[in-house]
């Protein structure tokens, strides 16, 4: 008998097999752990958003004002966020912010609201983010436009 080194076709064969069931467990749980980062980013950048429009008011607004738009927060003479989250995009999220000025029947009040650029298995996020000038987050599940009077349940 010859002294035959190395692995036979079916050794192999067992042996990708393992891995491909190894790495079917694995990729769903990658996936979920990316969204979950994703999703936590986006609510932290919901209350830098926050707290941006509430040092605008208080600073640059004159307690009277919210900044008009988010690129406004973003904005190089102002800067009290990052320009990527200026931008209106991060972390595969689409935020948006609009605030307004107190009048004599109203106070000043913003609504920004944090949606997922894709939902499902491979999307970047699975719920959406809103908050307004109570700063409670607020979150619904997929890609909702969410307003005032439709907020969803807070975050806790």
């Amino acid at each position: 008998m010859k002294n035959e080194k190395g692995f036979s076709l079916i050794e192999l064969l067992i042996v990708v097999a393992i891995i491909g069931i190894i790495a079917a467990i694995a990729v769903p749980n990658l996936l979920k752990s990316r969204q979950a980062a994703n999703e936590a980013s986006a609510i932290g950048s919901t209350r830098t958003i926050g707290t941006a429009m509430a040092t605008y008011f208080s600073t640059q607004g004159l307690n009277s004002t919210y900044a008009t738009s988010l690129s406004l927060l973003g904005d190089t003479s102002v800067n009290l966020v990052d320009s990527q989250l200026g931008s209106g995009s991060k972390s595969g999220f689409v935020f948006a912010a609009t605030g307004s000025a107190s009048t004599t029947a109203s106070p000043a009040t913003f609504d920004e609201d944090c949606e997922p650029q894709a939902t499902g298995t491979f999307g970047t996020g699975n719920r959406s983010f809103y908050s307004n000038d109570s700063f409670v987050i607020y979150q619904t599940s997929g890609s909702v436009v969410q307003t005032r009077a439709s907020h969803g349940i807070p975050i806790q």
